[in-house]
């Protein structure tokens, strides 16, 4: 079985994109290019720079909420794509059971072979059999698996 090309989803700097832009560079106060000229206000100029002022904050109101929901769903599909992987794992891990669906299982790690298990790291007491405890995991409905607990040493 061939994996999907990984994303890198953890080099996205919405911040750093955020903060070298300006979202309407033309209702600056100042010049924002070499040629750009000072505005002087007039009557006129104040009532329409008061609406520019109101229609600025809007839109910059506006332009947060995409901006948080663009850091949504970049962090959701950090998470699908970690559940992926781990799946990846669990499905060429050594596996004596059929796991079934809505249930908890464990994966660890012996020498370069993962191994899933119905036992839990707290339930081998001080024998536990394994190097290393990858992760608790829930097998859900189309067979990807969420990850219940990961130790950071792994994320």
């Amino acid at each position: 079985m061939k994996k999907p090309k990984a994303i890198d989803v953890s080099k996205i700097d919405l911040d750093k994109m955020k903060d070298k832009t300006a979202d309407l560079p033309g209702l600056l106060e100042y010049a924002h290019s070499l040629g750009g000229f000072s505005i002087v206000p007039t009557e006129e100029g104040v009532i329409k720079g008061n609406a520019m002022q109101a229609m600025k904050e809007q839109t910059e109101m506006h332009m947060q909420q995409i901006y948080d929901q663009m850091k949504l769903l970049a962090d959701q599909a950090s998470k699908l794509k970690r559940r992926a992987e781990i799946s990846f794992e669990i499905y060429e891990a050594e596996m004596r059971f059929k796991p079934d669906v809505g249930k908890t299982y464990h994966l660890y790690q012996k020498d370069e072979r993962k191994i899933l298990s119905m036992v839990g790291p707290e339930e081998w007491g001080k024998s536990i059999p394994f190097d290393r405890f990858v992760a608790t995991v829930k097998l859900l409905a189309d067979h990807t698996w969420e990850i219940i607990i990961e130790p950071s040493e792994n994320t």
